[in-house]
């Protein structure tokens, strides 16, 4: 069952996630970088479950960690073009 449930985030929650960070504008890649995280995390929480590996659960903490932080950094970084990008509409 949990081989089932990682292939469909695999599948539903990862793909797009790739497609929206490599194309779109600049909010639509920060959301694409945001569900890339999430599923990751999930992937990884399923493949410990399937190798009955408490001990793997660490890397996905890790992840949803610097993942929270990794956003915050890249919003700041990006505030400056979205100004200049709402500037010249």
């Amino acid at each position: 069952m949990w081989t089932a449930v990682t292939l469909a985030l695999l599948v539903v929650g990862v793909a797009p996630a790739v497609y929206l960070a490599a194309r779109g504008s600049n909010i639509q890649r920060l959301i694409g970088l945001q569900l890339l995280s999430v599923s990751g995390s999930l992937v990884l929480i399923g493949l410990s479950a399937i190798v009955n590996q408490s001990s793997y659960l660490i890397v996905p903490l890790v992840l949803a960690v610097l993942a929270a932080t990794g956003t915050l950094v890249y919003t700041r970084l990006l505030t400056p073009h979205i100004d200049t990008e709402e500037d010249g509409q």
